[in-house]
């Protein structure tokens, strides 16, 4: 199965669950998963923000995603800008390039 990289390209939570729903759905079906949080992506990722009624919090998914193997890696800049290391959030730390030049065969979603 190719590969997934998602770039979580805002502080909007709801795509950053829908990305970290995905990333762990894609690990569940064996392939390699990624997110990218991408400069205020970092801040969000940082917060536990519930879900809608039932469903688990940002830092539950953040949890599940970590159990699926799935990679989540902070853009830098985002990081300075959210004044947070990437092991404060338990993330690798990298930029697009680094990014691009990993991104082999895999398919590469914008949220």
């Amino acid at each position: 199965m190719r590969g997934l990289t998602i770039v979580v390209a805002g502080a909007d939570t709801d795509r950053l669950r829908a990305a970290l729903t995905m990333a762990c759905a894609a690990a569940a079906l064996g392939g390699r998963a990624r997110v990218y949080l991408h400069e205020a992506a970092v801040g969000a990722f940082a917060t536990d923000a519930s879900g809608p009624a039932g469903q688990p919090t940002l830092g539950e998914l953040r949890t599940i995603a970590a159990d699926s193997s799935v990679e989540i890696v902070a853009c830098q800049s985002g990081l300075a800008l959210a004044g947070v290391t990437a092991d404060d959030l338990g993330v690798g730390g990298g930029g697009m390039i680094e990014l691009l030049a990993s991104l082999g065969d895999d398919r590469l979603v914008v949220a």
